[in-house]
């Protein structure tokens, strides 16, 4: 601000300051004082100019007036104003901060307060000092605030022709009074500029010679300030009120013109970059200042754009020059400006060149802590500190919503500064034609911030928050059918804010919900108290004014009034009110469905910007997004596997060689490599993916048929994407083999939860609205129908079941593809496990198949259809198995072994024999010896794949019980169908015995576990077995005395371990009490070999001790048929009926034992009371003791009636048999009568 410049002396409340400048190393000064310090430091981050020159010092008596040889032409030393009378800019570009914040656009949001032309910075800080008006705008993004200067009287020159800013024409002309009119400029004023920017070119050349001045100097001044004028807004510098139109045109350089339809109307397909590009070149929105500084002023930190001339020389490398008239004092106004311009820089030194009337009289050179000290120039540089923080704290507490033009407004010579919304306003005017200038290079600013902030955000996501607001602000100030392709983009990021892809952390912000988040573009607190005297918007009163009651009510619509510039210089004054959500919390919900729907919400907004920008409609019918697309139907057949193959077909086709890129238009006329194109693609990848984490999240809660259609949705925009892409990224090609293996899972569960088919059809039939819009968006470069086959839901197990192997294959070649093959190794195993895992599924299924096939009807030989599930089964198991090789999976690879050997022991059973007239099977054939041996052959080899019982016990365990078994089976069908036509009866015998007892070895008796009592009853009933087969032998063997002797000691031997096992299971009675009946026989046949009355005695007395044993047997019957008649009797029911109790006991198999037993218990009884009856010895006591108690007992038994209730007789037996061994103890609780 020149001297002449009014202004006035505020109320001085503080102490004046000394200023020390400190170390110029360190880019900052200190400004201390007696009582505090004023603090700044200035760095500049970035130089136009080059290093500072040392200036010429002028020769006493030059003439200034006089213009140097090199005046006016361009000079790096001096920047801007080297090509301006101006001498340094006075006026800046309409958006001068926008280009400072383009090129520096990390510091915007967080970092940085202020963003201004140093101009505007000091015309502030002079407020409370100077009558002169002030009109700015003000927009905020984040914590930022940025200023530019405007000048409504030019904007409204500018608008006329359009029609434009009537609304705010109206609004000024009601608000504004006569002293506002601007003063133009004198020619004295444009004198002292003159001669201004004469001085700086003789500083910078002083060894030029002065030249003539030409008669027509002050026309040149003029016509020098025409040309070389600001931007638009530009000062109307002309010093005759009658200047014409011509000479306005010419006061507009070229690189300043541009209309504002420019801004607006950007051509639709060029990339974002182009179009920053061209709004920043073409609208001055370039940063054309010779330095941008960060400065910080006490706690307030600005980004300054500084046009000041720097010289060299001095006690200090830097030095600005500075030319005054001696005989005007310096005022405070000029005071302050020279301060701050030298605090801005880091010039610790001002050069003072005083004339008279143009010609040089002397230098003074003033440290610039002397600054506040001159005479007539006195100020306190901590009211200055105290104006700065609360015009601060004023805009930030006011001016809160992003994306709104704000506009501080001081009249000329009024003490009030109001601030007014012109986005509210704007929005408020009934004109159609209400356009702000200032919308798009807020927007791209805003864009661009959120842009910067998206790169950090990968790190930290404290600032999705801040990036959501951001975007939400930049899409309300744009329309999208002029601006679709930022739109589009901002919608796109606003879908990457929401991980799909990560864990969702327990932190403090993740749980809020979108409400907790406050306003969209509101940075202050809804809830703070309106109280603060300072910014209460109160009617102004103007007596002098006619029409004060209409400027009253225009007054009202300022967001906010400072009565008295006289406040700016209390401290603390004005407190910002304003509290910026912490760290701007996002809200995003814990639940994954809500945020995939939040991504495919912008993902269709994005898709309709983009749809909307294509001029060119395809050649698909028009389709009403309101009406649902049916997703196809079928009811699945066993005859579908042919058309099924030609399904899948164009599946597979995608995992080949990857395209080329496209070169001719899309379906719906869209153009390769344009933005529409790049956009679309992101897009359609992105809907892909937010649906297939849909579908998982459904298949985790097993909703299958909700998850089908999820996957059918993901995999059609998949086949869009790929539809209008070329080469695929490894990445999106990784993606998409993750989308087929589960749909593969998918179509696996719904053929193993077939029972819920109903529930899962209507899941899969629903549809949203946005799910159908999305879909008909896909419909317009798509026919999405590549992947039907695979995400169809159909009835047929089977081909569910084929349709998820083949899922699952494509994936898998995707994987091994030349592009993949090192991407995804651990991918590779899973995948080759789920193949391996769906093979064994569709083995089984097939074995299933098979085994019903046997059941349902009787044959005499095997089937063609059973023996084509056979191979199917064995194909499939083969090829999981290698499945399961290829990746060391042991464990899966035992249990596919153990399925292969079941499947022979189905086969074994296709083959077991022909079925007689009798309908008794014939004998055990070679084909069942067969499949049985490759059945034992599986289970040895998933054995030893297992390697030991540690590695997985609960296979192995199952493993070993199958191959007991089948051992088990084996040996009884060669027992009880013995192939006697073909082989040896002693060979037989060995085949028996070897099987026996190799499943006797793999039933693992010692180990607790489920399988325990099945172990020990199979154990017992092997050893029964043999050792019934060895009293046979023993019975039919003739001759060999030595084999008769071996069959007998194996045959007690294996009778002794069966009774043993078979008491110790406690549940089995019938088989004990045969084993024991088998014993006496045993016994009582080895008896009939004896002569001599002594030996026969011993042999029936050890009979009978055996016989004795079974009381164990008739005491666990009695108590189940005593429980049984309890509960019938509770429950009412008949007696005993049919042939099983409820407990599981065979009522047919323990009469016909107990009549067998009394049988041969009388006759035992009857042959050894004889025996001792004609004993021709002298009995001892204990003999007649033994004797009558047999004959007591064998009375009780011969009374006993046959027709008494089987509970009795058993009662009856077990007291009987307690006689004979009254030193015995009861099994189990005491027999009840």
């Amino acid at each position: 601000m020149s001297a002449s410049d009014e202004y006035r002396e505020p109320g001085d409340h503080a102490q004046e300051e000394n200023i020390s400048t400190g170390d110029d190393k360190h880019d900052s000064a200190m400004c201390s004082g007696s009582s505090s310090e004023i603090k700044s430091r200035a760095v500049v981050k970035y130089c136009a100019a080059p290093p500072p020159s040392t200036y010429a010092l002028l020769q006493e008596k030059t003439d200034l007036k006089l213009p140097p040889a090199n005046w006016l032409r361009e000079n790096s030393q001096l920047g801007t104003a080297g090509t301006t009378v101006l001498g340094s800019s006075s006026k800046g570009k309409p958006f001068s901060s926008f280009g400072m914040a383009y090129e520096f656009i990390d510091c915007i949001g967080d970092d940085v307060d202020v963003v201004s032309d140093s101009e505007n910075i000091k015309k502030l800080l002079k407020i409370p000092y100077s009558k002169s008006h002030v009109s700015m705008a003000v927009h905020r993004v984040g914590r930022t605030l940025l200023l530019d200067d405007l000048d409504i009287q030019e904007l409204f020159m500018r608008s006329s022709q359009t029609g434009d800013w009537t609304w705010l024409k109206d609004f000024y002309q009601r608000l504004m009074d006569q002293k506002w009119q601007r003063k133009k400029k004198s020619k004295e004023q444009w004198y002292q500029k003159a001669i201004l920017s004469k001085f700086l070119y003789y500083s910078i050349n002083g060894d030029c010679a002065a030249e003539p001045v030409a008669d027509n100097l002050n026309d040149d001044e003029q016509c020098g300030a025409q040309e070389f004028g600001s931007s638009w807004p530009t000062t109307f510098t002309g010093s005759d009120a009658d200047e014409t139109a011509a000479c306005k045109q010419e006061r507009v350089p070229m690189d300043s013109k541009f209309a504002l339809g420019q801004v607006t109307s950007v051509p639709q397909e060029q990339n974002l970059l182009a179009l920053f590009n061209e709004g920043e070149n073409s609208q001055g929105l370039r940063n054309d200042f010779v330095r941008n500084i960060m400065w910080t002023f006490e706690d307030i930190h600005m980004l300054v754009g500084s046009n000041m001339p720097i010289f060299g020389g001095g006690r200090y490398p830097a030095v600005s020059l500075k030319l005054r008239d001696n005989n005007k004092p310096i005022n405070i106004l000029t005071g302050i400006d020279y301060w701050l311009d030298n605090l801005m820089c880091n010039v610790p030194e001002l050069v003072m060149c005083f004339h008279v009337n143009g010609i040089v009289q002397k230098y003074e050179m003033i440290k610039t802590e002397d600054i506040p000290h001159l005479e007539n120039s006195t100020f306190s540089t901590r009211v200055v500190k105290d104006i700065a923080q609360n015009i601060l704290s004023f805009l930030k507490s006011n001016c809160t919503k992003e994306g709104h033009t704000y506009w501080l407004f001081k009249a000329s010579g009024s003490d009030i500064v109001k601030l007014y919304d012109l986005t509210t306003l704007c929005e408020e005017a009934e004109e159609e034609k209400s356009h702000n200038p200032f919308t798009l290079p807020v927007a791209v600013l805003l864009y661009k911030v959120a842009c910067n902030l998206m790169i950090k955000a990968r790190e930290n996501r404290k600032h999705y928050g801040t990036i959501r607001t951001l975007l939400l602000n930049c899409i309300k100030l744009l329309d999208q059918d002029r601006h679709p392709q930022i739109i589009a983009s901002a919608h796109y990021m606003l879908s990457e804010l929401f991980q799909l892809d990560e864990p969702q952390e327990d932190d403090d912000d993740g749980g809020e919900s979108f409400r907790a988040c406050g306003s969209e573009d509101s940075y202050s607190n809804d809830d703070r108290e309106e109280d603060d005297e300072d910014l209460e918007v109160e009617e102004e009163s103007d007596d002098s004014s006619s029409d004060s009651n209409s400027r009253t009510r225009d007054d009202s619509k300022a967001v906010a009034v400072i009565r008295s510039v006289g406040e700016l210089s209390v401290p603390e004054k004005y407190k910002s009110t304003q509290l910026i959500r912490p760290g701007c919390a996002f809200p995003v919900s814990q639940d994954k469905e809500e945020r995939c729907r939040h991504v495919l919400n912008y993902v269709l907004k994005g898709l309709k910007a983009v749809d909307s920008s294509i001029k060119k409609e395809s050649d698909l019918p028009a389709v009403d997004p309101n009406t649902p697309i049916p997703l196809k139907y079928e009811d699945g057949s066993a005859g579908r596997s042919c058309a099924a193959e030609k399904g899948i077909s164009p599946l597979l086709e995608r995992v080949g060689p990857l395209q080329a890129d496209q070169k001719h238009p899309t379906r719906s006329g869209m153009i390769p490599g344009t933005w529409q194109h790049q956009m679309k693609l992101q897009l359609f990848l992105k809907a892909s993916k937010a649906y297939y984490v849909l579908s998982d999240a459904a298949t985790n809660l097993l909703k299958y048929g909700r998850a089908l259609r999820y996957i059918k949705l993901s995999l059609q925009s998949y086949g869009a994407y790929c539809s209008i892409g070329g080469a695929l990224h490894p990445q999106v090609l990784l993606f998409h083999s993750h989308g087929l293996s589960l749909c593969g899972d998918i179509q696996l569960m719904l053929a193993q939860n077939s029972n819920n088919r109903a529930a899962y059809q209507e899941e899969y039939s629903y549809q949203t609205k946005e799910d159908q819009e999305i879909l008909h968006s896909l419909h317009r470069e798509s026919s999405c129908q590549a992947f039907n086959m695979a995400t169809d839901l159909a009835t047929d197990p089977e081909y569910q079941l084929f349709v998820s192997s083949k899922c699952y294959e494509a994936a898998y070649e995707l994987l091994v593809s030349h592009a993949l093959k090192e991407e995804a190794p651990d991918q590779l195993a899973q995948l080759l496990k789920r193949l391996g895992n769906i093979r064994n599924e569709m083995g089984v299924y097939y074995m299933n198949q098979a085994a019903a096939m046997q059941t349902e009807q009787e044959k005499t030989s095997v089937s063609v259809a059973e023996q084509e599930m056979w191979k199917k089964s064995f194909a499939f198991f083969e090829k999981g198995m290698k499945d399961f090789e290829a990746i060391g999976d042991s464990t899966n690879k035992a249990l596919l072994l153990c399925n292969m050997g079941k499947l022979m022991r189905i086969c074994a059973q296709g083959h077991s024999g022909v079925v007689s007239v009798d309908d008794s099977r014939g004998e055990f054939s070679p084909e069942e010896a067969l499949y049985y041996h490759k059945a034992i052959d599986y289970y040895l080899r998933a054995m030893r794949s297992l390697s030991c019982r540690e590695n997985h016990q609960p296979v192995w365990d199952s493993v070993n019980w199958e191959l007991s078994t089948t051992y088990f089976t084996l040996a009884t069908l060669l027992q009880d169908y013995a192939p006697l036509s073909r082989k040896a009866p002693e060979q037989i015998e060995r085949e028996v015995t070897e099987a026996m007892m190799k499943s006797l070895k793999y039933c693992d008796l010692h180990t607790e576990s489920a399988r325990q009592p099945l172990y020990q009853y199979r154990a017992a009933t092997i050893h029964h077995r043999l050792a019934s087969m060895y009293h046979s032998c023993f019975r039919n063997q003739v001759g060999d005395e030595r084999l008769r002797k071996h069959h007998r000691s194996l045959a007690e031997l294996h009778y002794s371990k069966a009774v043993y096992l078979f008491l110790s299971l406690k549940d089995a009675p019938c088989e004990l009490l045969r084993a024991l009946l088998e014993r006496v026989a045993f016994a009582e046949f080895t008896m009939a070999a004896q002569n001599s009355s002594a030996a026969k005695q011993k042999s029936l007395t050890a009979a009978l001790e055996i016989m004795a044993e079974t009381r164990c047997a008739f005491q666990i019957i009695h108590k189940e048929l005593l429980e049984e008649q309890i509960e019938r009797s509770d429950a009412a029911l008949p007696a005993f009926s049919g042939c099983l109790a409820s407990g599981g006991l065979n009522l047919q198999e323990v009469t016909k034992l107990t009549a067998l037993f009394e049988s041969r218990f009388s006759d035992l009884l009857l042959q050894l009371i004889k025996l001792m009856l004609k004993t021709k010895r002298k009995p001892s006591k204990k003999d007649e003791e033994l004797l009558q108690s047999y004959k007591n007992v064998y009375s009780k038994l011969l009374r006993c009636d046959k027709n008494t209730p089987l509970l009795a007789r058993v009662h009856l037996y077990a007291e009987l048999l307690q006689q004979l061994t009254p030193n015995a103890e009861d099994y189990g609780t005491d027999m009840v009568s």
